[in-house]
């Protein structure tokens, strides 16, 4: 086995940032909400009571990292990483490679963090460790992407960045003993919404040279419907991500930008974020009238948990496993 100390010293500055996030107050009431939004009020409202002290807002705050940046990942036995692969000039736009012994023609996962949109990195041990401990023995190679976060980039440029990377992957894979069209593009929170972008407009894929892939795995994004959450009660960072523009809103949401069938796709939600789930639920059925085969799997897990454990053995990472083995993976 082979230990990887990831870096720590931008831990601080997440940590400040989270801080700020929490003392500028964790929601903010927006215009009443009609139709299909009015079934979130409820759910969110209960949210916004929960995190009304100080302490709970630092709480619930701090779940939108993908936690553990200064954290220990062990690889398996032979298996090795190329880090820092540039798929674009700015410096945050690069990818690390995780390569199991013996890889040919093996399939892939690529990675997407979380972090609100504003703070998380591809090395982070709460996103990579009991993935790559799950995964790459069954021969899987791993991609961690990082891309530009706001305020230097807002999500539709994001998702560009996950598309470049992308393309990046699918001319690459073979290098790496990997076959670029077994590839499942997987994210977590802000990286979840940022995957389903691209896995519901394929315009995006195609200005930034990549196309599509096999499957896709949501971990539980509470921006499927960005519209939906801007006209409830939502978490105050929304408002700096999204900002106060309708349109822009209906842009960056993957329910709206939703017109075809799209690959098929795992959703998972944390259940304890039933907001969350109605909304995952929701592009699950407009999906399915397009054409498309997706599956819902309400998971009794924190929104941090959810991307954390994913990995461990038990019956949720079975579950991911079983939709893989849908698709023909291992």
């Amino acid at each position: 086995m082979r230990h990887l100390l990831l870096p720590q010293a931008r831990c601080w500055a997440q940590l400040l940032l989270l801080l700020v996030c929490a003392a500028a107050g964790a929601m903010r009431p927006a215009a009443a909400a009609t139709g299909a939004v009015a079934r979130t009020v409820a759910a969110q409202a209960a949210q916004m009571r929960e995190l009304s002290d100080a302490s709970g807002t630092r709480r619930r705050a701090s779940e939108f990292d993908d936690d553990d940046p200064g954290g220990i990942v062990t690889l398996p036995a032979g298996a090795r990483v190329e880090r820092d692969l540039a798929y674009g000039t700015d410096p945050a736009q690069r990818l690390d490679v995780y390569i199991p012994a013996g890889a040919s023609r093996s399939p892939l996962i690529v990675l997407v963090h979380g972090g609100a949109w504003m703070i998380g990195d591809k090395s982070n041990a709460g996103l990579l460790a009991n993935k790559i401990t799950r995964w790459l023995p069954r021969g899987y190679v791993l991609v961690s992407v990082n891309y530009r976060l706001v305020p230097k980039a807002n999500p539709l440029q994001q998702a560009d960045d996950v598309a470049r990377a992308l393309a990046l992957v699918q001319s690459r894979a073979s290098q790496w003993g990997a076959d670029a069209n077994r590839l499942v593009l997987m994210g977590h929170s802000a990286g979840a919404h940022l995957v389903m972008l691209l896995a519901s407009d394929d315009d995006l894929l195609r200005a930034a040279g990549a196309r599509r892939w096999q499957a896709t795995v949501s971990l539980d994004s509470a921006a499927i419907d960005v519209v939906g959450a801007m006209q409830a009660p939502h978490y105050a960072f929304f408002d700096t991500v999204f900002a106060a523009d309708p349109a822009f809103w209906a842009q960056a949401s993957p329910l709206h930008r939703l017109k075809a069938a799209p690959l098929p796709t795992l959703l998972v939600c944390s259940s304890q974020r039933e907001a969350a789930c109605s909304a995952n639920r929701q592009y699950a059925s407009r999906a399915a009238a397009l054409g498309g085969r997706i599956q819902v799997v309400p998971v009794s897990l924190s929104h941090r948990e959810v991307n954390q454990e994913l990995g461990l053995a038990g019956e949720y990472s079975d579950a991911v496993d079983r939709f893989l083995a849908q698709q023909g993976l291992p």
